[in-house]
């Protein structure tokens, strides 16, 4: 965990293979399902000091990130061809750096 919230945690997580869903799967599955996630439950606030309290904050990240709060960082695969290991790296969406501070604002 890199950082803690009132109702969220920025989390680093590195994959042992590339299934699909797999970190929301799990993540949901202990009960906490990635920010945004409209599949796995994480369009509502299951955890939190004050449910009614952080609902309205809560809609409005929503709308600052209208998708699954999840970001690649690095990638990398041997290539099926080439056989040459492929690495890509990419920065942090706007939309997710938005979120990120909005909620440590609060």
């Amino acid at each position: 965990m890199l950082e803690e919230f009132e109702f969220a945690s920025l989390l680093k997580l590195n994959l042992k293979t590339g299934r699909t869903h797999q970190i929301r799967v799990h993540l949901a599955s202990i009960g906490h399902p990635l920010f945004g996630d409209p599949t796995y439950g994480g369009r509502s606030i299951v955890h939190g000091s004050s449910l009614s309290k952080i609902k309205s904050r809560v809609e409005n990240l929503l709308e600052i990130m209208k998708r699954q709060a999840l970001h690649a960082k690095k990638l990398g695969f041997i290539h099926p061809q080439s056989k040459k290991l492929m690495r890509f790296d990419s920065e942090l969406p706007e939309d997710m750096k938005l979120l990120i501070e909005k909620i440590k604002e609060q």
